[in-house]
């Protein structure tokens, strides 16, 4: 007989419902398991939503500074009294300090730049097919003509033009080869043009040859078919006197840790190049510092609490907590002078009785104002507190040692907790069945007992009726 009709007929015997008697016999005796199960996923669930929160926190902190220092507002940057004539960019990682320079710009690199005759069929004339030779090195000009000129050490490049190519297909076939040489067509009523221009320098400077109809494309000594507009030549620029040549108007060589970017050329004049100290970005940066820290902190204070944290008893958590504590005292310039800043107390940070942080912004001022490239230091680009915090966010998010590897642990927790929910389940609906069964059998019997009942006093009451 199916448990289902079983339950059915229950208490029809005995007038018993044991169907509800059932239920409420299996339902107490799994009552604290089931309780003991969920009361664990709620905590586990907490300590999962707890970790993520607090990795999630330290992690973007530990980000936004690193962000912040790499983007160079919080260092020493260089200036130009005259961004017309020279504009300075300071490198990643430069320390700028002192910096004190005069600059002359007396020549700007430039590229050659030769122009064919005018074609006046336009872009479409047809020129012929071969190859073209392109060869740099050096060279001499006087009135748009190329007077001489010296091979470099590079091999000359031989470019393929298809049979009756137009002067288009000339300037593609160019392009194609990528070999330092640029090819535009210049079209005005006259006609169209075959430009050439190559990269700046005077190494740079090129010839190119051909046979037959490409021969009136030619640039170099001898050539009548073509002008040299624009001559290749290096920059010349004077540092504090002393002439120095560059092959382009960009220049990462010249001063440490800047890039120089010529504009124009102005012969006479000198242009000032000096440091500009970030004091306000750095005072704004240290008090965002607390700012954020103070969040961050709060919320691991409260996720550890003794009595009511989710993580209180987690390893991970109360290391972090630990971390931050001491991170006001860690020595976050090592070597620095005897009087300089090397952490974040002696620019004014003071850790109150909670555990939090406050700003002294008189002392801050004052530390800027003393010693700015010291403070600069605390928060340099990978280095100081920047590489203090990651640090701390590495380990507190690892996956071996850190809330990563609790994340990890809590999941695997709950994971177990599923299997364990659904194995009490079905011991549950096999106790409910063997019950089920166990209480149809004693109504069975009951329901027997009941039928000799009811036909012995039927013949007592025969008996007594004869009587």
């Amino acid at each position: 007989m199916a448990v289902e009709s079983i339950a059915k007929t229950l208490g029809t015997g005995s007038g018993i419902d044991i169907t509800a008697l059932v239920t409420s016999l299996v339902d107490n005796s799994f009552a604290n398991k089931n309780k003991a199960i969920t009361d664990k996923n709620d905590a586990l669930t907490a300590q999962i939503s707890s970790v993520g929160t607090i990795k999630g926190n330290i992690s973007d902190f530990a980000s936004a500074l690193a962000s912040l220092t790499s983007s160079g507002s919080l260092a020493t940057q260089p200036t130009s009294s005259n961004t017309g004539i020279v504009n300075v960019t300071r490198l990643s990682g430069a320390d700028l300090a002192g910096l004190n320079a005069t600059m002359e710009v007396r020549q700007l690199a430039q590229g050659q730049v030769s122009s064919s005759q005018a074609f006046g069929g336009g872009s479409s004339s047809v020129i012929g097919g071969g190859k073209l030779t392109l060869s740099f090195g050096t060279a001499t000009v006087s009135n748009g003509a190329m007077t001489g000129f010296t091979q470099g050490g590079g091999t000359p490049v031989e470019i393929d033009v298809p049979a009756n190519a137009t002067l288009s297909d000339v300037a593609a076939a160019i392009n194609a080869k990528k070999a330092g040489v640029t090819a535009t067509i210049l079209s005005d009523s006259t006609g169209a043009r075959l430009v050439l221009k190559s990269a700046t320098g005077s190494s740079q400077a090129f010839t190119l040859s051909g046979a037959d109809g490409l021969a009136q494309l030619d640039v170099g000594p001898g050539a009548t078919g073509s002008t040299i507009s624009a001559t290749a030549q290096d920059a010349r620029v004077a540092i504090d006197g002393v002439e120095a040549k560059y092959p382009t108007n960009s220049i990462t060589t010249m001063i440490p840790g800047t890039r120089i970017d010529l504009v124009s050329a102005s012969i006479g004049t000198k242009v000032t190049i000096g440091a500009s100290s970030p004091t306000s970005a750095l005072s704004q940066a240290v008090s965002n510092f607390v700012e954020t820290y103070n969040e961050v902190f709060k919320a691991v204070q409260t996720a550890t609490d003794p009595v009511s944290g989710p993580l209180r008893s987690d390893p991970a958590a109360k290391q972090l907590l630990q971390q931050l504590k001491r991170l006001t005292l860690s020595d976050l310039v090592p070597g620095a002078g005897v009087d300089a800043p090397s952490n974040l107390a002696d620019l004014g940070v003071k850790t109150n009785r909670d555990g939090t942080l406050s700003l002294d912004s008189a002392r801050l001022s004052k530390v800027l104002t003393d010693y700015p490239n010291d403070v600069e230091k605390i928060f340099a680009e990978s280095a100081g507190l920047t590489k203090a915090l990651s640090d701390i966010s590495d380990i507190a998010t690892s996956t071996k040692s850190g809330l990563g590897a609790s994340a990890d642990k809590y999941s695997k927790a709950q994971e177990d907790l599923a299997d364990e929910k659904t194995k009490v389940a079905g011991d549950t609906e096999k106790l409910r069945e063997r019950m089920t069964q166990q209480f149809a059998a004693m109504d069975a019997k009951v329901a027997a007992y009941k039928s000799t009942q009811t036909f012995l006093q039927q013949q007592i009451d025969a008996w007594n009726a004869k009587d």
